[in-house]
C-alpha cells in the first residue's frame, strides 16, 4: 500500500470479535479513500509500548476497547472533555504530534436514540440499570442532554453512589430493591448490564441468587409508563429479553447496535477527514454478521 494510504485500528485483548473493522472498512469503500483499519491484539503488559509506536509506525491513530481504555485514558498525552468525564479513552488521534484520547461512547449513545427515539431527552426521569463502564458513558450523555434525574441502579449500591458523587447533581444511586418504584414515573430505561447478553441470560441480578425481576429481566417493563422508551446497549441478541417485553408492553424500543455504529463516526473523520453516516445499508450489514452461521453440511 502507498505510503500516503491513512491507516487506523482497532485494540483489544481479545479483539478478533470486534465488528469495527466491518464499519470502518465499509466507509472507506464508500468514500474512495485509500486507507486501512485493522484490528490489533495487544495484551495489557504491551500496551503502553504499543501506544509509544503508534506514530512511528504511521498510524493516525484508533479505536480502544476492552481491556485497555483505562490504561489508554492515563497513556495519552491530552485528553478531551468527554474522556475526563467518563474516566475512560476509546478513541486516539494525533494533532501537531501530541496523542489525544477521547471517549466517543456517550455521543453513540445519544445518536442512536436521536435516530429511533426522537424526544427522548425531555421524556422525564432517566433510570440506568449498572455502574459500570458504560453506565459511566450513558450519564455523561444523559447529562450532556439535560436530563435532570438520572437515577442509577446497581446490585452493588457502593458503585453506584461513585457514579453519583462522580457525576453529581441530578443523578441518584438506588439498590435493586427500589427498581420497581423508580420505574413508574422515568420516560427512559436504559440498561448498561451484561443480563440479556447472548451466553448470559441466565445471569442472575440480584446478590442473594434472585433476578430483579420474575421473568429473569434486569427490570420490569410492565411498570414502565406508556410514554417511556427502553434501550438495551446489548446488541447480541438484537433483541434481548428486555427489549421483547417492552415492545409486548407496547413501548419504544432501542437496541444497542446504534450506539456501536455511531460511536464509531468522530474516529473515522478524524483519521480520514470525512464524516460518516450510519445507514440502512450499513446496519443490514453488521446485522448479518450477527446472525450464526450454520455449520456446513457434512459430505
Amino acid at each position: 500500500m502507498a505510503e500516503t494510504s491513512k491507516k487506523a485500528f482497532v485494540t483489544g485483548h481479545p479483539i478478533k470479535h470486534s465488528r469495527s473493522p466491518m464499519i470502518h472498512g465499509h466507509w472507506l469503500v464508500k468514500h474512495g479513500i485509500e486507507g486501512s483499519y485493522r484490528a490489533i491484539d495487544v495484551a495489557p503488559e504491551n500496551f503502553a509500548e504499543f501506544l509509544a509506536t503508534l506514530q512511528a509506525n504511521g498510524y493516525r491513530g484508533g479505536n480502544v476497547t476492552i481491556p485497555h481504555k483505562e490504561a489508554a485514558f492515563a497513556g495519552v498525552a491530552r485528553r478531551d472533555h468527554a474522556a475526563d468525564e467518563i474516566g475512560a479513552v476509546n478513541t486516539l488521534w494525533f494533532e501537531d504530534g501530541t496523542l489525544w484520547g477521547g471517549n466517543t461512547d456517550g455521543h453513540g449513545f445519544a445518536a442512536n436514540l436521536d435516530d429511533h427515539a426522537p424526544g427522548w431527552a425531555s421524556n422525564g426521569p432517566a433510570v440506568v440499570l449498572g455502574a459500570g463502564g458504560a453506565s459511566r458513558a450513558v450519564i455523561h450523555a444523559l447529562k450532556e442532554r439535560g436530563v435532570g434525574d438520572i437515577r442509577i441502579v446497581n446490585r452493588t449500591l457502593a458503585r453506584a453512589i461513585e457514579l453519583r458523587d462522580r457525576f453529581g447533581g441530578g443523578v441518584s444511586a438506588h439498590p435493586l430493591a427500589a427498581t420497581g418504584e423508580l420505574l413508574r414515573d422515568a420516560g427512559l430505561l436504559v440498561n448498561t448490564t451484561a443480563l440479556g447478553m447472548q451466553g448470559n441470560e441466565g445471569l442472575s441480578a440480584d446478590p442473594r441468587g434472585q433476578p430483579a425481576d420474575p421473568r429473569g429481566l434486569p427490570a420490569d417493563p410492565r411498570l414502565l409508563p406508556d410514554h417511556a422508551v427502553v434501550n438495551d446497549i446489548v446488541y447480541v441478541p438484537l433483541e434481548t429479553p428486555l427489549l421483547a417485553a417492552a415492545r409486548a408492553r407496547g413501548l419504544k424500543t432501542v437496541d444497542g447496535l446504534g450506539m456501536l455504529l455511531n460511536q464509531a463516526v468522530p474516529g473515522f473523520e478524524r483519521w480520514f477527514g470525512v464524516r460518516p453516516k450510519v445507514t440502512a445499508e450499513l446496519r443490514s450489514l453488521i446485522v448479518a454478521d450477527l446472525v450464526p452461521k450454520s455449520p456446513a453440511p457434512k459430505p
